[in-house]
């Protein structure tokens, strides 16, 4: 009975490892590339790059620094707003938007 006991829990041993790995594989691997990616976007980002914010709004970079960036809203471009690289969801560069 003593053998049948230690099968069990190494059975249950194995089960779980493999229920990790696929939760790795699915879940954490896949967010760590997305903050890569996300910080990689925002380290790159420039004066006069064009970015949509996480709220939704349009708007272009005029002012930076480590932490924060102003960005300039509306056709009148007199709304101007400091906030955090953080609230930037999506940059186009300055090239592209001219093209």
């Amino acid at each position: 009975m003593g053998a049948e006991g230690g099968l069990g829990l190494g059975f249950t041993l194995v089960w779980m490892a493999v229920l990790f790995g696929i939760m790795y594989f699915l879940m954490i691997r896949p967010q760590k590339k997305e903050q890569k990616r996300l910080q990689a976007m925002l380290s790159s980002m420039e004066v006069g790059d064009s970015v949509v914010t996480t709220g939704g709004f349009y708007g272009v970079i005029i002012d930076m620094t480590d932490e924060d960036v102003i960005v300039e809203f509306g056709n009148n471009r007199n709304c101007r707003i400091p906030m955090r690289k953080q609230a930037i969801a999506e940059v186009e560069k300055a090239e592209q938007a001219s093209a």
